[in-house]
């Protein structure tokens, strides 16, 4: 641990070195070609349980696995840890609007209205933004390693880096969601949003004293939500062959965009956030990512 660090930006840190050991060049690009044929190499990946790319490298579907899985604990880990009160929350908060108001497009009031008149879409969508932000995004890195796994490690490091981006803003930049803002404000203004997930029939509810205690309610800038639909969006669309699947895949994150809003989950500027994290995330990949894209040190300097 780094002396000096403060609380909130301790696991951070911890958290950004594991991702540069992950996606630095070399990290996880499987070992160098073995001697033999291309088809005993490709053979002797299989049986280890792996694939070997197409420069060489090869990757083992439960070194993945345990990639994702160590990760995901130490994300719930840092998003859950900061202490950033209410009153710092509720600030942001504020500016978030007021700059909203100032680009014109503060329009999550109308959008959330006009969504209320229809219950069966409310209750929709509380159940698409509880599960399709997960179920899409290991979807879509199952059909990258099973279809196209030379552009795995790429985007595999993609969504790491973004996903951390998006870590040190919730650190940074604690955010008071919209459905939070009449309940945990400073009540001298009136600001109209309903919390759906408390107010229409779901399996969860993160006004349940289970999830209150374990989930930072204002890790909302960027939204990862759209971030990571944004992603599946560039995982999918190049790579699909049929119109209906390449519009499903264009659809996603404006799907998602809608969702965060009329549930009182997010603001328009959290999906923004969302986009630039993983454009960010996607040009730091390429900068770092070897495996298939290019052929091992010790192979190219042969």
């Amino acid at each position: 641990m780094h002396e000096g660090s403060p609380p909130v930006a301790e696991p951070v840190v911890e958290c950004a070195e594991t991702v540069a050991a992950v996606v630095a060049p070399g990290a996880f690009a499987g070992r160098a070609p073995e001697t033999g044929s291309a088809g005993d190499r490709v053979r002797a990946a299989r049986w280890r349980g792996g694939k070997q790319l197409s420069t060489g490298h090869e990757l083992y579907w439960w070194v993945e696995i345990t990639i994702v899985l160590v990760f995901d604990a130490i994300y719930e880990t840092v998003r859950n840890s900061s202490k950033s009160g209410a009153a710092r929350a509720f600030d942001n908060a504020i500016k978030v609007i007021d700059w909203q108001k100032t680009l014109g497009i503060y329009r999550e009031p109308e959008m959330q209205r006009w969504a209320l008149h229809y219950e069966w879409l409310i209750v929709a969508a509380n159940y698409f933004y509880g599960s399709a932000y997960i179920a899409v995004t290991i979807a879509s890195l199952i059909f990258l390693y099973r279809r196209f796994p030379d552009d795995y490690p790429l985007w595999r490091n993609t969504l790491l880096v973004g996903t951390l981006l998006g870590l040190i803003g919730f650190a940074t930049f604690p955010l008071m969601p919209p459905r939070l803002l009449d309940a945990l404000g400073d009540h001298r203004q009136v600001f109209g949003y309903v919390d759906t997930l408390v107010k229409y029939p779901t399996f969860w509810s993160f006004d349940s004293p289970a999830i209150k205690s374990i989930s930072n309610q204002f890790a909302a800038m960027p939204s990862l939500h759209c971030g990571w639909a944004l992603w599946s969006c560039a995982v999918f669309w190049p790579r699909v062959k049929h119109w209906w699947a390449k519009a499903l895949a264009v659809a996603y994150p404006i799907v998602t965009i809608v969702v965060v809003v009329i549930t009182g989950n997010h603001y328009m500027l959290d999906a923004a956030g969302g986009a630039v994290i993983f454009l960010i995330g996607y040009g730091a990949a390429r900068l770092a990512t070897r495996a298939g894209r290019q052929p091992p040190r010790r192979l190219a300097a042969a």
